[in-house]
């Protein structure tokens, strides 16, 4: 038997988490059976384990979009029994049961190779968060974006999109304007590396069709009023890379940014990537990420904590990352 937080959903359609046991044998279909060694605890996975947000389409169902630890058993010959492994995304934690519990079964093209030098706590404390971030670094490199373009602004910078948006931005020599609803986070961020910190009051509500020109770019978490204020304040042929929605999906904006300042919205999917570009991320983040800024912005829980840590991690009372030991 194993251990796992599974969520189920009662006749009038409330959502109950609850940490159970289980067999391998009611794990779903798939190729290959992953012993998991450590998890994380993102927004998504937040809403879905309290039921705030409609993240989890089918019942019961396991949460959790990451996953890191060894295979034990594979159908496939491309994995073999030993091999590192991490999941993060095709829909783990949504659809198919996902890396809060203590054995997975996926299927192998979701498996990619953990990094021989990031170790199973390591790519959980990057996870999703920190992958989406490498993402959009990429997208807006690609885009051509230097550090002599200017300020590039992270909004919910002390999220876990944010914080290490924000580490990596600095780490590669970008002037950093970090967003936060917590100013009380401002020593967290500016040991990050932000140069600069940003009350999200500044742009969370509704602006005008176009601002002062502020920054080069933006990696965006945030959604909603703040994403159309941050596109209205980029500069003439700057980029904004949209990765999340924490205050909405709605996009509140006019067309002005992008026709009179040549502005460029990219949309970064984090969930279908192809292997090549997750391979090329996380070779990336195995590279540059600060290992030491990295513990610093971890917190380690166990996995029964995850429930009530859900509620934190919506109630805004949570920076960095929060990984889950599931053998605890």
């Amino acid at each position: 038997m194993f251990q796992a937080i599974l969520v189920n959903q009662t006749e009038d359609q409330r959502s109950t988490a609850a940490l159970t046991r289980l067999e391998p044998s009611d794990l779903p279909e798939g190729d290959v059976r992953v012993r998991v060694e450590w998890s994380t605890l993102n927004y998504k996975d937040a809403l879905g384990i309290t039921g705030q947000g409609p993240v989890i389409r089918r019942f019961p169902l396991v949460p959790g979009i990451d996953l890191a630890g060894v295979v034990e058993e594979s159908d496939h010959g491309d994995w073999q029994p030993g091999d590192r492994v991490l999941v993060n995304g095709w829909g783990i934690g949504e659809g198919h049961w996902g890396g809060l519990a203590q054995q997975a079964r996926v299927r192998s093209e979701w498996l990619t190779r953990l990094p021989d030098d990031l170790s199973p706590r390591q790519a959980m404390s990057i996870g999703t968060a920190g992958y989406t971030a490498m993402l959009s670094l990429i997208a807006l490199e690609r885009q051509g974006l230097t550090p002599a373009h200017g300020d590039v602004l992270v909004t919910g910078a002390s999220g876990g999109v944010g914080s290490v948006a924000v580490m990596l931005l600095a780490k590669r020599g970008y002037r950093v304007i970090a967003a936060t609803g917590r100013t009380e986070e401002a020593d967290y961020l500016k040991a990050l590396g932000a140069a600069e910190i940003l009350h999200r009051d500044e742009l969370s509500g509704p602006g005008k069709p176009l601002g002062k020109a502020r920054w080069a770019a933006v990696i965006d978490s945030v959604g909603s009023h703040t994403l159309a204020n941050a596109c209205a304040q980029t500069q003439e042929d700057g980029w904004v890379a949209a990765c999340g929605l924490a205050q909405g999906m709605d996009f509140p904006a006019t067309v002005a940014p992008f026709i009179l300042r040549g502005v460029t919205l990219l949309g970064i999917n984090s969930v279908t990537r192809p292997q090549a570009e997750r391979d090329e991320a996380w070779r990336r983040l195995a590279e540059e990420i600060d290992r030491n800024m990295l513990k610093g912005m971890t917190r380690e829980i166990a996995l029964l904590e995850a429930i009530d840590a859900a509620s934190e991690l919506l109630a805004g009372k949570v920076h960095g990352r929060l990984v889950v030991d599931v053998n605890r």
